[in-house]
Parts: structure tokens; C-alpha cells; sequence
């Protein structure tokens, strides 16, 4: 449920992330890979995990036979070594988990803080890639509104296309937020509109909804016999199941798989006239939507903190990566228009 108080979130009141499910299965797995190391929990230290990293980049035979079974004490947990994204993830999650049980008191100390705290130190000098500028963002946009409307099912699929779209790129939502946002969600503080939203590990947050986001969802909930407003506690999903019923919504998989979809039909269209933008097209997901709408907020002059508030970044770090536009003023003050 929403808190009463409704002010943007705090950075220092991030809740335990093991109230998620498939944290808790990350954690699980994770800490099965760890019995390599052959002490408990409580025992390892840094360089416990230095030896970790080293084994996952090539697991013994006994941890990738074949013949073992993927479920149960003996399982096998590797089909041999993992590549770097994986093993940071890997070590990611232990760190979070190290990071649960140093709240709960049942540990002193992380042994992984030192290692994640140089990983963050060297992702701070990158820039987020994954997103689309703004004339490929319209193109796509565009694209959704040549679709087939012909038939009853067509015509559907178009409305709920269309919307999936300007949802996750107004509220900066992942597919996962977006699929279990209700009606109730949105509501209205001093006369302007709000989105409560859940996001990973039950952490809490709230995202300005425009005008222009609104009128696209009263147009999506009017095609489907709704009224145009949300009423409060009314509990039908913001995105209708593919039958349009308002009593279920969709799977995370079916959003991500619309968003793909019409990032796919998009890169088709260019694939003659502008075979990069195709390929760039081919490769965006959702989670581009989220970089868009964070890129697009940046470059728009938007205060970095709202863009962190928006996003429900911990850090501001993080938010920091998004900000192309400060990149590209730079590079028109140093190069010379001339070229050379």
C-alpha cells in the first residue's frame, strides 16, 4: 500500500531487499556456489571471495557435470566458467545479501564493500548507452501508429501497443513496475497527477504523471469501456490483460515482449534507408525506454535530483550517468566547428 506521507523518498531509508522473491532465489543460488569456498557465512572474508571470483572464471568439473541435476542438495550450478558481467553480478549479489545480514545484526561487516565500492567507483566515468535519441524515439513512436487496425484484434493490439510505449517512456518504469501498476496508483496532490510505484524489494516511490500522459490513458481505458479518470482504491491494472480484462494484467514478459515488438517493427522499416538506426533499433528493450525517459529528462535542463527521485536511484551517482547533454556541450566548446 502507499505511505501516508506522500514527500519524495529519502536516500538513507532504502528497505531490506530480501522482501523480493526472486531476490531471495538469487540469494540462494549464490550462496549454493559459495560451499566451493568451504566455510560458513560468518567465516569469509575478502579474500575468501578473491579465490571466488578466480574459481567462477573456471568452476571445477564437479560443479559443471552434465549428469548432475539442475534442482536439489548436489545440483549442478555452472555449464562451465562465467563470463565478467555474470561474475560481477554473481559477486552483486552477495554483496546484498552481506549487506541484509550486517542490518540484521547477524554480521559486523560486508567483506565485499571494499571490492563494490571501487566497481561503482570505476562505473562512475562511464555513460549509459542503451537508450535512444530523440528522433529514433519518434520514429518508433511513429511506427506503432502504421500498424493494422482492420480487424477488432488488430485494432486491440494497436491501443495497447500504443500505450505499453508512453508509459514506460513518461514514468520511466521497468516492465516488471509497469505490469503490476493499478489504477489506484495514480493519484491526484494539489491538483496535479502522481504514480505510486513498487519497485525492486518493495522499495517505494513516486513519479510525476504529465498531462499529456493522462489524456493517453484515459484514451487506452476509454477503448475498454472504462471511464477516462482513475478512481481511487479501484483495483483494474493500468495495462489490461491481452483479453481487456480489468481484472488481470499483464505479465512482465508480455510487456517487455510488446516493447520488443515494436522496436523490432521500427528497425524493419529502416532497414533500407538507415541500416545503424535499424541495428540499434534490433537491440532496444525496456529497460531503453527507462534510459530514454532519464536521458531525455537530463538533456531537458531537468535538477538532477528530481531525475534521481524520479528514477528511484540510491545514489546520485547513478542518476549522474545520464547526463549526455553535459557531454555534448563539452564537445561543442573543445572541437572547432570547422572540423579540423
Amino acid at each position: 500500500m502507499a505511505a501516508t506521507d506522500r514527500s519524495p523518498p529519502t536516500q538513507t531509508s532504502k528497505p531490506c531487499a530480501c522482501g523480493s522473491s526472486h531476490t531471495l532465489r538469487s540469494y540462494r543460488k549464490e550462496v549454493g556456489a559459495t560451499r566451493a569456498l568451504g566455510k560458513p557465512l560468518s567465516s569469509l572474508t575478502r579474500e575468501d571471495f578473491l579465490l571466488y571470483e578466480r574459481f567462477l572464471t573456471a568452476p571445477t568439473t564437479d560443479w559443471t557435470d552434465p549428469a548432475l541435476l539442475r534442482r536439489g542438495g548436489t545440483r549442478r550450478l555452472f555449464d562451465g566458467p562465467l563470463a565478467e558481467r555474470i561474475r560481477r553480478q554473481a559477486l552483486g549479489i552477495l554483496s546484498g545479501l552481506f549487506n541484509d545480514l550486517v542490518a540484521a545484526g547477524y554480521l559486523a561487516g560486508n567483506p565485499l564493500a571494499l571490492r563494490c565500492a571501487r566497481a561503482a567507483t570505476t562505473a562512475r566515468v562511464r555513460r549509459v548507452e542503451r537508450y535512444l535519441d530523440a528522433a529514433l524515439s519518434r520514429v518508433v513512436l511513429e511506427s506503432v501508429e502504421s500498424w493494422p487496425q482492420a480487424t477488432s484484434c488488430e485494432r486491440q493490439h494497436y491501443e495497447r501497443s500504443r500505450w505499453v510505449m508512453r508509459f514506460l517512456y513518461h514514468t520511466a518504469l521497468g516492465a516488471s513496475e509497469a505490469a503490476h501498476a493499478k489504477a489506484a496508483d495514480f493519484f491526484q496532490r494539489r491538483g496535479r497527477w502522481w504514480l505510486h510505484v513498487v519497485g525492486k524489494g518493495g522499495a517505494e516511490g513516486e513519479v510525476p504523471v504529465s498531462d499529456t500522459l493522462m489524456a493517453e490513458f484515459a484514451r487506452y481505458r476509454t477503448f475498454h469501456g472504462l471511464s477516462p479518470a482513475p478512481a481511487p482504491g479501484e483495483t483494474s491494472p493500468a495495462i489490461l490483460s491481452v483479453a481487456g480484462d480489468a481484472k488481470r494484467h499483464l505479465t512482465p514478459t508480455a510487456v517487455y515482449l510488446i516493447a520488443k515488438e515494436a522496436f523490432r517493427r521500427a528497425a524493419a522499416a529502416l532497414e533500407t534507408s538507415d541500416p545503424a538506426s535499424a541495428a540499434t533499433l534490433a537491440r532496444a528493450s525496456t529497460h531503453w525506454l527507462r534510459h530514454l525517459a532519464a536521458s531525455h529528462q537530463a538533456d531537458a535542463g531537468t535538477d538532477i535530483r528530481f531525475i534521481q527521485w524520479n528514477l528511484r536511484h540510491a545514489s546520485i551517482e547513478t542518476t549522474g550517468l545520464y547526463l549526455h547533454a553535459e557531454d555534448d556541450r563539452r564537445h561543442a566548446h573543445t572541437v572547432s566547428p570547422q572540423g579540423d
